[in-house]
């Protein structure tokens, strides 16, 4: 008699949760070698199950499941440690984070790059909540780069030919980079997409497109948004949507937050 194949002890992170009975859940799980998976969890709603305190968003796990089809069974699950859980805005740049991978990977197709970096990005979140737009900004272009939907970014999305270093661009999701022209919004000189490219060709770039990012993070807002948004196939992010609808609420009640840069 066969057995069902086991997964031991695989680095993950849980991005989604939804109902599977009234004591279980299916959980959408970036894994490092395994890419995104599902998982039901049976029986984790109940007050005495051990994984209730586990299976959080936003927490480095160790998990074992077994089974090869659409959605396996979840055996163990522990905290692998690191950082505590972010928290206010960083919480919700977090959730956004989470919404991007549900968005723009698909099942079983593993990243254990982009997983690493997803990793360091949680971590900046939860440990330097002040850097919130540009470890966001950083995360947006590696993960589009790592799922082959980011154009390069030292040449003209049409014609290939190398930016003219004395020139604005502009970023299109149907286009790459074009010369700007006096009516467009959220250009940036030459200078700033090569150095942006630059720090995603090093062999560990996540601190230096931080670094890249870190003057031009709000301008880079838009066209990274744009950029996800065509490839999402959304016309928002949820998590977008929710802080507007938090926003548009606060503003009722006179006292609105100041308007994110994060997502």
């Amino acid at each position: 008699m066969s057995t069902a194949r086991r997964t031991v002890d695989e680095p993950a992170f849980v991005l989604h949760r939804y109902d599977w009975s009234e004591s279980s859940l299916v959980l959408e799980v970036f894994t490092r070698h395994h890419g995104r998976i599902a998982l039901v969890a049976k029986g984790v709603k109940r007050p005495t199950s051990q994984f209730r305190p586990v299976l959080l968003p936003l927490q480095p796990l160790q998990i074992t499941w077994t089974g090869e089809a659409e959605v396996r069974a979840l055996k163990a699950a522990q905290w692998r440690g690191g950082h505590v859980m972010p928290t206010g805005d960083a919480l919700i740049a977090g959730a956004y984070l989470n919404e991007l991978l549900m968005r723009l990977l698909a099942r079983d197709d593993p990243h254990p790059r982009l997983f690493d970096h997803f990793t360091t990005a949680v971590q900046l979140l939860a440990e330097r909540p002040e850097a919130q737009a540009v470890v966001v900004r950083a995360f947006e272009l590696l993960l589009l780069r790592d799922t082959g939907q980011l154009p390069d970014l030292a040449s003209e999305g049409q014609t290939f030919a190398p930016l003219d270093a004395g020139a604005a661009y502009v970023l299109l999701p149907e286009a790459g980079l074009r010369l700007a022209h006096d009516d467009d919004h959220h250009p940036l000189p030459a200078a700033h997409w090569l150095a942006l490219q630059a720090a995603l060709d090093e062999p560990a770039p996540f601190v230096p497109v931080m670094q890249a990012c870190a003057e031009v993070a709000s301008v880079l807002r838009i066209p990274l948004r744009n950029l996800l948004h065509y490839h999402g196939g959304v016309r928002v992010f949820r998590t977008r949507q929710m802080l507007l609808d938090v926003q548009a609420l606060a503003r009722r009640r006179g006292s609105a937050p100041p308007p994110s840069n994060e997502t």
